[in-house]
């Protein structure tokens, strides 16, 4: 039977709703604990309680060492699989955060719920149960950390929060789900390629997202360039910005603070394609790094991760097409 290491991190799927207030909050005994008991058919589930917070509450600095914490974990024990419980608002970002940073073949899964553990329908359970299944799949190797909800399997780099509080909410636009979760077990359609892994002990820049609107101008990006060690805009379309934002964004660059574009559409990637002033070839002459598909939180992200080890305009932009 396959050993998985089951960590809590707080969120939704620990909490419960107060009746009388209507207030949603945690509470002292894991609600998950009667599903733990039932997991025994699927594999054997040693649970441990990291963190009890709601993810709102959770920074880069939380999931750094949640992956250092998962690095020690399996170096003192063998595990087969590993499950994290995690608040649905910013699962997303520490799942990818994980995927940037843990140098394991093992499956990584985090989960999570849209309803409190006494809500009817609470989902909880069922997303735990389906995420040990998977966590306990051999095809699961290799394949980074995954997000199981609803029955469906994504990537921590393609799948991010769409609705505020339908159950389906995790969705991967443009590429969709890499497999299911049936009753009769877990099924794979997709092999997602394997990115870099970066080795950092520590996260120490401050990396800004701003979203571009129209008649945007330079205010908010000098505003934001004060004590920025980068900064990420999600662009219009393609990847295009207002042209009142131009003069700012070439102060940044001689400032030599890195400038990464992705786009505001949650379909498409940003491309240097308009040569019009403040299009995005224009942007991209400028010294403007493009993302390959990354949303503007991942890419947020992943710019604070390679800060570490880069500062190198090329070599920036070199890891972001990857």
């Amino acid at each position: 039977m396959k050993k998985i290491l089951l960590i809590h991190t707080g969120g939704t799927i620990a909490m419960e709703e107060n009746k009388n207030t209507g207030g949603v909050n945690t509470k002292e005994i894991h609600p998950l604990e009667s599903t733990i008991a039932e997991l025994t058919d699927i594999a054997e589930v040693t649970s441990k309680n990291y963190v009890n917070l709601p993810s709102p509450h959770i920074t880069p600095v939380h999931m750094l060492k949640l992956a250092a914490f998962i690095k020690e974990q399996t170096k003192t024990e063998h595990f087969d699989g590993i499950v994290i419980t995690h608040g649905t608002d910013t699962l997303e970002e520490t799942a990818y955060v994980l995927d940037l940073v843990l140098e394991t073949t093992i499956p990584v899964i985090v989960t999570g719920a849209m309803r409190s553990s006494n809500e009817h329908g609470s989902d909880g359970p069922y997303n735990l149960i389906s995420s040990v299944k998977v966590a306990s799949e051999q095809q699961s190797l290799g394949k980074g950390v995954l997000v199981v909800f609803n029955d469906e399997i994504h990537t921590a780099k393609n799948v991010t929060k769409t609705h505020t509080s339908n159950i389906a909410t995790f969705q991967s636009p443009q590429y969709g789900p890499i497999g299911i979760v049936t009753k009769r077990g877990v099924l794979f359609h997709h092999t997602p390629l394997q990115s870099n892994r970066f080795q950092v002990k520590d996260v120490t820049k401050n990396v800004v997202l701003l979203k571009a609107f129209a008649g945007m101008d330079g205010t908010l990006i000098n505003a934001a360039a004060q004590g920025a060690d980068g900064i990420v805009i999600e662009a219009l379309g393609q990847g295009n910005l207002p042209p009142a934002t131009v003069p700012a964004i070439e102060n940044l660059i001689k400032m030599q603070i890195p400038v990464v574009l992705v786009s505001r559409c949650f379909n498409g990637i940003a491309q240097d394609i308009y040569s019009y002033e403040g299009g995005g070839k224009h942007l991209k002459e400028l010294g403007v790094i493009f993302s390959n598909g990354l949303n503007g939180q991942k890419a947020r992200l992943k710019l604070m991760i390679a800060l570490e080890n880069a500062n190198s305009p090329e070599k920036l932009q070199q890891l972001f097409w990857e």
